[in-house]
C-alpha cells in the first residue's frame, strides 16, 4: 500500500494552499463561483459546481515543464 500524503491550509478567505507528496498548489475562490488553482508542475484547473449532479472543469498543462 503507497503512502499518500495531502494537507490543506486556508490562508486567507477564498485562498487555500495545498501540499502533497509531490507538489503544492494554491487554490482561488470557491463557495458559489468558479474556483481557479495553479499547481506548481504548471497545471491550470478551473471548475465550477452546477445544480445537480453537473459540474464544469477544464485542465490547461504548461508545455514547458
Amino acid at each position: 500500500m503507497p503512502i499518500m500524503f495531502r494537507k490543506s491550509f486556508r490562508i486567507l478567505p477564498g485562498v487555500r494552499l495545498n501540499i502533497n507528496r509531490r507538489s503544492w498548489s494554491i487554490t482561488l475562490g470557491g463557495g458559489p463561483g468558479p474556483r481557479h488553482t495553479i499547481s506548481s508542475t504548471g497545471r491550470r484547473t478551473t471548475s465550477l459546481d452546477l445544480p445537480g449532479p453537473f459540474g464544469y472543469r477544464s485542465t490547461r498543462r504548461n508545455r514547458d515543464r
